[in-house]
C-alpha cells in the first residue's frame, strides 16, 4: 500500500512540474510582446540602449530556468550558448551600456532565444500543459455529483457536459465519476512522458548548436593542450629550482659532514666552525624545500581550503589588503588549486605593475560557478592580450573551463574577475 502512495505522490509532483513549465512558457507571450516594443524603442535612440539589455536579460534568466529543468530532467546538463560577458565594471554608465547592448544584440544565442519564446508557446506549452489539463478535466467529472446540484441550484446553468456524457440530475453526474478517474489517472500516467519530451524539445531548441559544439571541441583540444604545456612548465621549474638550489645545498652538507669527520680529532675548534656552518646551511634548505612545496601546493589550502588560504596569501601582502570570501562548501581540490595560483598571480600582478596601495580579493559561489574577484585602486592599463602574468591565469583557468574578465581603464581601477564551473563538497 506503502508503494501504490508513493508512486501516485511521486505523479503529482510530475504534474505539478508539468504546470509549473507550462505557466513559465506562458510568461514567454509577456516577454515576447516585451521584446518587440523594447527593439521599436532602439527608434527613440538611447531608450532602447537602455530597454533591449534588460529585456533580453529577462529572456535569457527564463531560458536558463529552461535549460537546468531539461539537464535535470535528461540527466546531462544543457549547456548555456551566450558569448562570456565582457566586463565593464568602472566605465562610464552610457559606455557601459552602449558596450552591454553590443554584447547582447551580436550573440546569435540572443536571435535563438527570440524565436524560442513563440515557438516555446506553441509547442512547449501544449506539451507540458497536457497532464495538468486532464487531471484537472478528470478531477471536475469526478467532483461533477457534488458540484452540479450546488452550481445548478444557484444559477440554473441548465445540463453540464463532460466527453460525451451529458449531465442533467444527480444520478447521470454519478456516472461522470468513474469517467474522471480514467481521465485522471491518464493525465498521472502521462506526465513523466510529457516532461520527458518537453526536456528534450527545450534542449532541442536551447542548447548549443553543432557550430557551437565543434567550437567549443576546439576550445578544449587547445586549453588542454595548454594546460599540457603548462604543467610542463610547472615540472622543468621544479625540476630547475631542486637543481640549482636544494640539490646543491645537500651535496655541500654532505662534503661538510666528511670534513668534520676529518678534523673532529685533529682540529676540533675548525670542526666546531664547519658544524655551525652545516647547520646554518641545512636550515637555508630546509627553508627552500618549505618554499618549494609551498609553491605546488600551500599546506593551509590542502587542510584548511581555498578561504583561509587566500586570507593567508593576503596578510603577507606589502600593501593594505581586504578579503570577503564565503564559500558553503569546499571545491574539488584540482579547481582549488587553480583559483589559488591564479588569485596569487593575479595579485603579484598588482604589486609589480598596479602601484596601487589598497587591494580587494572577493569570492563566491553561485549557481554551480566559483567567483574571485580581485580589485585594486591602481594606475590600470592592465591587458591579458600582452602577454603578461594575467594569460598564464587564463591558461590555467582553461583546463577547468574558466575565464578571465579584466576591466582596467587608464587610471584605473582594475578589477580581474575570475569564474570556474565546479561542484563544491
Amino acid at each position: 500500500m506503502s508503494a501504490v502512495r508513493e508512486a501516485l505522490r511521486h505523479r503529482w509532483i510530475e504534474v505539478r512540474r508539468a504546470g509549473v513549465r507550462a505557466l513559465a512558457g506562458l510568461s514567454g507571450l509577456i516577454l515576447a510582446g516585451l521584446c518587440v516594443g523594447a527593439f521599436a524603442a532602439i527608434l527613440a535612440g538611447g531608450l532602447g540602449l537602455l530597454l533591449v539589455p534588460l529585456v533580453m536579460i529577462a529572456v535569457r534568466a527564463l531560458a536558463g530556468f529552461f535549460r537546468r529543468s531539461a539537464g535535470e530532467r535528461l540527466g546531462a546538463a544543457v549547456e548555456s550558448p551566450y558569448l562570456p560577458r565582457p566586463g565593464m565594471t568602472g566605465e562610464f554608465w552610457p559606455l557601459r551600456q552602449v558596450r552591454l547592448f553590443g554584447w547582447i544584440v551580436t550573440d546569435r544565442a540572443t536571435w535563438r532565444d527570440l524565436a524560442w519564446l513563440p515557438l516555446n508557446v506553441l509547442l512547449g506549452v501544449p506539451l507540458a500543459a497536457l497532464s495538468p489539463l486532464l487531471v484537472l478535466y478528470g478531477l471536475y467529472g469526478v467532483l461533477l455529483p457534488i458540484t452540479y446540484p450546488l452550481i445548478d441550484q444557484q444559477v440554473g446553468a441548465g445540463p453540464a457536459h463532460f466527453l460525451l456524457l451529458t449531465v442533467a440530475d444527480v444520478p447521470s453526474a454519478f456516472l461522470a465519476v468513474p469517467l474522471g478517474l480514467a481521465v485522471l489517472g491518464a493525465g498521472l500516467w502521462a506526465a513523466p512522458w510529457t516532461l520527458d519530451a518537453h526536456a528534450r524539445l527545450t534542449a532541442a531548441l536551447l542548447g548549443p548548436t553543432r557550430g557551437q559544439l565543434e567550437r567549443r571541441l576546439a576550445a578544449v583540444t587547445e586549453s588542454r593542450s595548454e594546460a599540457v604545456d603548462f604543467n610542463a612548465a610547472d615540472l622543468r621549474r621544479i625540476e630547475r629550482d631542486l637543481h640549482d638550489g636544494v640539490q646543491v645545498r645537500l651535496l655541500a652538507l654532505g662534503m661538510n659532514l666528511t670534513a668534520i669527520q676529518r678534523l673532529i680529532r685533529e682540529d676540533p675548534e675548525a670542526a666546531e666552525a664547519l658544524l655551525m656552518e652545516t647547520r646554518e646551511s641545512s636550515g637555508k634548505a630546509l627553508t627552500e624545500l618549505r618554499d618549494l612545496v609551498r609553491g605546488i601546493h600551500p599546506p593551509v589550502l590542502a587542510d584548511r581550503g581555498l578561504a583561509d588560504a587566500v586570507r593567508a596569501l593576503a596578510m603577507d601582502l606589502p600593501l593594505r589588503a581586504e578579503t570577503d570570501v564565503e564559500l558553503p562548501g569546499r571545491a574539488p581540490a584540482p579547481v582549488e588549486s587553480a583559483v589559488y595560483f591564479a588569485v596569487s598571480e593575479a595579485l603579484t600582478n598588482v604589486i609589480k605593475h598596479a602601484v596601487a596601495s589598497r587591494v580587494a580579493v572577493r569570492i563566491r559561489y553561485d549557481r554551480g560557478v566559483l567567483r574571485a574577484e580581485i580589485t585594486d585602486d591602481g594606475i590600470g592599463g592592465a591587458d591579458a592580450s600582452a602577454g603578461s602574468g594575467l594569460r598564464g591565469v587564463e591558461r590555467r583557468l582553461s583546463a577547468f573551463d574558466g575565464i578571465v574578465v579584466v576591466s582596467s581603464p587608464p587610471g584605473g581601477p582594475t578589477i580581474v574577475v575570475l569564474e570556474v564551473p565546479c561542484v563544491l563538497s
